[in-house]
């Protein structure tokens, strides 16, 4: 199959390499020159396992190739993704789908022949609808039809996902879309991958929907860890005392500073828009809102309380910055609100990212960046772990403390053994976790 993915950032350009492994040709397309211009160079301009080595493997295989034009791509092609960004619009919340429309109207003058025009960014219900009304518009006696198909990737592990996932959700009416969606898809069909076919506007809710329920799950477990705090309870043992029961399950049963990254903060806004709107308000997905971004900020101030009250003059060393490891976004990441708090409070901050402090040096400013989680440690009155990278787990609590000021971490991701770091003369506060006795 001939394919165009038009916008070539996370989302287009993991795909589009993924169809390219599938055997598929595939066309990336980019308004950003530069950013094309990369690609071409064989520069991965995101960070995400094995991206880089997947794409370099299939250009030089001759079926993945990057331009600026979209009638070059659209042209010959069987499938036209589009997987341009939905940003959260200001004011209001609600998805900004300005790149989707215009995407859709220049599809509309590229297209030759029977072609599926195929949204792949996270769009609110109705967008496919708009977008085949703008190319109908556009080219009245046009043959095509249009299909969701949203993506369910997790930044980290973008790849697996795509290659082996849970399942592919495709909304299509028409048996000439369907059958083109599946030859497509083919690939996952062989392994058994469930498939599930059904109309545009239930695709379009089944992503809203899945992302509004693993950021409430989220939530649900770190209100859980606040209690467990008061009680003196575990909240890992809780975690995995539900998580067994099978109606539950144990993923996204992990405490800590509150959801971010490019999804969730502006997938659950648009949600809570769109029940507001239809007259179907989502009061779970408002309050789930609410509550973490008020659980970002209430972690600054559990640093402060730790420290007795105050952090004026303290050095913080901070471990961690992007939303979530093996990543380099910071889009709504926790440290956003955290860092800037404690500097407001009169801390100096160093910190260290093993992937993250390029983009973090453009949204956090007075902020010391540090070449290793050590280094970071020096001279530290108290150390704080914002996300959780696996190399931090394999930090040499002794050498920390060697090198910090005042040996005190507080874990916001409970990476450490609170025993062991107590054992070795820390101070030590995680998220859920039970005090010592006084």
């Amino acid at each position: 199959m001939r394919i165009a993915m038009i916008g070539s950032g996370y989302v287009g350009l993991v795909s589009g390499a993924c169809f390219a492994q599938f055997g598929h040709d595939v066309f990336c397309v980019d308004k950003d020159a530069d950013k094309i211009a990369r690609l071409r160079r064989g520069e991965i301009p995101i960070y995400e396992p094995g991206l880089d080595r997947l794409v370099a493997d299939n250009v030089r295989a001759g079926r993945l190739e990057f331009g600026t034009s979209l009638a070059d791509a659209v042209g010959n092609a069987d499938a036209v993704f589009i997987a341009v960004g939905t940003p959260t619009r200001r004011g209001d919340g609600y998805a900004d789908l300005t790149y989707v429309y215009a995407a859709a109207a220049e599809i509309a003058k590229a297209i030759t022949g029977y072609t599926v025009v195929v949204t792949k960014s996270t769009v609110p219900v109705g967008t496919g609808r708009e977008v085949a009304r703008i190319i109908r518009e556009a080219q009245p006696s046009g043959q095509f039809d249009v299909a969701s198909n949203p993506e369910f990737l997790r930044e980290g592990a973008a790849i697996e996902d795509f290659m082996k996932p849970d399942r592919v959700v495709i909304g299509v009416e028409s048996e000439r879309a369907r059958d083109v969606m599946a030859a497509i898809y083919r690939p996952l069909n062989l392994i058994q991958t469930p498939m599930v076919f059904t109309n545009i506007e239930t695709a379009e809710i089944t992503k809203y929907a899945g992302n509004a329920f693993l950021a409430t799950k989220i939530t649900f477990i770190n209100e859980i860890a606040d209690l467990c705090e008061k009680v003196g309870a575990d909240v890992h043992d809780v975690a995995r005392g539900i998580g067994l029961d099978g109606r539950i399950g144990r993923k996204f049963l992990h405490p800590g500073p509150g959801f971010g990254g490019s999804c969730f903060p502006k997938d659950t806004l648009a949600f809570a828009h769109t029940g507001r709107e239809v007259g179907a308000a989502q009061t779970i997905v408002e309050q789930v809102i609410e509550v973490n971004n008020a659980r970002k900020k209430k972690m600054a101030r559990k640093v402060i309380d730790f420290c007795g009250g105050s952090v004026a003059g303290l050095t913080v060393g901070v471990l961690g910055l992007t939303f979530k490891p093996n990543t380099d976004d910071m889009r709504d990441a926790p440290s956003l609100d955290i860092v800037p708090a404690l500097q407001a409070a009169g801390a100096k901050i160093v910190a260290f990212d093993p992937e993250g402090m390029t983009e973090a040096a453009k949204l956090l400013s007075g902020v010391t960046f540090a070449k290793t989680a050590y280094e970071a440690a020096t001279q530290a009155d108290v150390l704080v772990v914002i996300t959780e990278w696996h190399e931090f787990r394999g930090l040499d609590p002794r050498r920390i403390k060697e090198a910090m000021r005042q040996p005190r971490i507080v874990d916001l991701r409970n990476i450490f053994d609170p025993e062991e770091m107590r054992g070795l003369g820390f101070s030590y506060e995680g998220v859920g976790r039970p005090r010592p006795r006084t």
